[in-house]
C-alpha cells in the first residue's frame, strides 16, 4: 500500500530525562522552534488543541469565525474556552495557516498545517500568537503536542503558568506556588525529544515534498501550493477513495464542513463552497518516504479523476 503520510519511529532511553515530565529537552525544544520561525519566546502544550483553548481561555466572551472545512478539534476548543462560534466559506487555508481571530490589539494564528523559517517575521506582529502542532501527521510530526511561539514574554509566561497547573514559574518545583487556577497541560520530555528529533529532518523533509509537489502539479495540472497535503478535486471522494484503497493507495479527506456534522450542523447556513468541498476533494499520498516510481504511480492513477479548475 502507497501511504497516504510517514510516521516515523523512535526508540527513547527514558533514562537520559530528569525530571521524566519536564527535562530541559521540552526548553531546548521550545527555543529550537522559536529562533527557527523568528520568534522570541515558544511555550510548548501536550496537543495543539490544549494551546488553542488556553490562548482563548482568559479573552472576554465574543464569537469567534472560523472556516466551516476544519478539524473538529478546533471548534470544540474555541467552545470550551468559553466563546462562541460561527463558520465561513473559506476551503483555501488547508495545508497553510490561517487567522483564527483578531482581538483588539492581537492575533491568534493556527498554523497547524505549515511551518517554515521566519515565518513569525512574515505573518505575525510582536504581539501575536502562531499555534503549531506537532501531531503525529503534521510538518513537523511529534508523539502529539503543541506550542505557541510570540514576542510578548508576558503572555507566554502567562500561557506557561496555565499550562503548568497555575504554578509560579521558579526553576525548582519545591519552590513553586499555586498563583491562579491550571491545567497539566504542558509539552512532556518524551513528546519533546521525538518532536525534536523529526524537527531535524525538517529541510530534507520538506526539499523531497517541493519535488513530488512539482512532479504531482506538472502531472496533474494543478498549482497546489502546501507543503502538507496535497489535495485534488474529483466527482465523488468518497467512491475515489475506494477505487484507489483497491489499486493500494492510500487516500484521505481533509476535511468535512463542521456546519453539516452532528452537534455544529446549522439548519439554513448557506456555505456553498465548503458544501462542495466535503464531497469533492481528496488527499493523495504525499510524504518524503515516497519513491519517485510510487510518485509516477499516483500521478498516473489518480490523473483521470482530477477536475482540474
Amino acid at each position: 500500500m502507497i501511504k497516504l503520510f510517514k510516521i516515523n519511529h523512535h526508540i527513547v532511553d527514558t533514562s537520559q530525562f530528569d525530571p521524566l515530565l519536564n527535562d530541559g529537552v521540552v526548553e531546548e525544544f521550545e527555543q529550537k522552534i522559536a529562533d527557527f520561525v523568528g520568534a522570541k519566546y515558544a511555550c510548548s502544550f501536550h496537543s495543539a488543541t490544549m494551546a488553542i483553548m488556553l490562548s482563548l481561555l482568559e479573552e472576554e466572551t465574543t464569537t469567534i469565525t472560523v472556516p466551516s472545512i476544519l478539524p473538529p478539534v478546533v471548534a470544540n476548543a474555541i467552545l470550551c474556552s468559553g466563546h462562541k462560534i460561527n463558520f465561513r466559506d473559506d476551503v483555501d487555508w488547508v495545508g497553510h495557516s490561517y487567522i483564527l481571530h483578531h482581538f483588539s490589539n492581537y492575533k491568534i494564528i493556527d498554523s497547524a498545517q505549515q511551518i517554515y523559517q521566519g515565518q513569525y517575521t512574515q505573518e505575525a506582529n510582536n504581539n501575536d500568537l502562531i499555534i503549531y502542532s506537532f501531531y503525529p501527521t503534521k510538518p513537523v510530526s511529534g508523539y502529539d503536542g503543541g506550542l505557541i511561539v510570540s514576542n510578548n514574554k508576558n503572555k507566554i509566561d502567562r500561557l506557561r503558568i496555565l499550562s503548568r497547573n497555575g504554578m509560579s514559574l521558579e526553576e525548582n518545583s519545591w519552590e513553586r506556588k499555586v498563583i491562579l487556577p491550571g491545567w497539566k497541560m504542558y509539552m512532556n520530555s518524551i513528546q519533546a525529544y521525538i518532536t525534536t528529533k523529526n524537527f531535524e529532518k525538517l529541510e530534507e523533509k520538506t526539499r523531497r515534498f517541493e519535488e513530488i509537489k512539482i512532479y504531482y502539479n506538472r502531472e496533474l495540472g494543478l498549482h497546489n501550493t502546501s507543503n502538507h497535503l496535497y489535495r485534488i478535486r474529483v466527482r465523488d471522494n468518497q467512491q475515489f477513495i475506494q477505487q484507489m484503497n483497491k489499486k493500494g493507495i492510500q487516500c484521505g479527506l481533509h476535511y468535512k464542513a463542521l456546519h453539516n456534522m452532528g452537534y455544529y450542523k446549522t439548519p439554513g447556513i448557506s456555505l456553498p463552497k465548503s458544501d462542495l468541498e466535503e464531497k469533492t476533494t481528496a488527499s493523495i499520498p504525499y510524504n518524503e518516504a515516497l519513491t519517485d516510481e510510487e510518485v509516477e504511480r499516483v500521478a498516473k492513477e489518480v490523473k483521470p479523476h482530477v477536475i482540474t479548475p
